[in-house]
């Protein structure tokens, strides 16, 4: 892939607006081909089983099973693609699930306009590129780990996903359906959070987010900032 003129991209997130401006963006570089775009993350998995693609520029927040899962699974289906994430979410949490699931790239997208095109190229070579804003986030998360692990970077990627859909107040049956999963099965996953957080309730899952700068406003209810949305 890296020895190719022509770098073929997968464009996805869910405001179709902004999956246009991004194709406006890149429309001066002739080395850089816009191949599919999605909105969800079905359409995402399905335009990468579909059709050769060398670099996904992927938003964290699309509807279905979530940015960080795609990262994972994009990665099984088809080894040497790389994943650049382009997201509204700076924070250090996101950042390093992201990268542990296999995020090759993590940009902001306010660095979209001035770094896009450098960072497509880089990860389409083989390298990696953070943006200068989340490193430094990154740096500072990791200097602030010296008070010993933050409960909530114990947790598995699905449990962080459930975490953050039940400080969003979603039931269990509405965790299970958008997760595909049983009641009992997301029953197990949530004592295991309660357990690792060491919360007895949902209430104070909700409170450890308030106090740890995890959560806000979004479209008038609760919304992790810590990125790997549910």
């Amino acid at each position: 892939m890296g020895g190719t003129s022509m770098i073929r991209l997968l464009l996805a997130d869910d405001h179709q607006i902004f999956r246009q401006g991004l194709i406006r963006l890149l429309a001066d570089h002739t080395d850089l081909h816009v191949v599919a775009q999605a909105g969800t993350c079905a359409e995402a998995i399905d335009a990468i089983r579909a059709q050769p693609i060398d670099v996904v520029v992927l938003d964290l927040s699309m509807p279905g099973r979530g940015g960080i899962e795609i990262i994972s699974h994009a990665k099984q289906l088809r080894p040497g693609l790389r994943v650049l994430v382009m997201t509204m979410h700076g924070d250090e949490p996101y950042v390093t699930h992201a990268l542990r699931a296999g995020a090759d790239a993590y940009m902001t997208k306010e660095d979209a306009a001035d770094d896009l095109a450098a960072a497509i190229r880089r990860v389409a070579a083989g390298g990696r590129y953070v943006c200068a804003a989340v490193a430094e986030r990154l740096a500072l998360g990791i200097a602030n780990q010296e008070d010993g692990e933050r409960p909530h970077a114990r947790l598995s990627e699905r449990e962080y996903r459930i975490f953050e859909m039940l400080v969003a107040g979603k039931r269990g049956c509405e965790i299970a359906s958008e997760l595909s999963l049983s009641e009992k099965t997301v029953s197990t996953h949530k004592s295991h959070v309660l357990r690792k957080m060491n919360a007895t309730n949902r209430t104070e899952l909700v409170l450890y987010a308030i106090r740890h700068q995890l959560v806000a406003g979004a479209r008038g209810r609760l919304r992790l900032q810590v990125r790997p949305r549910d």
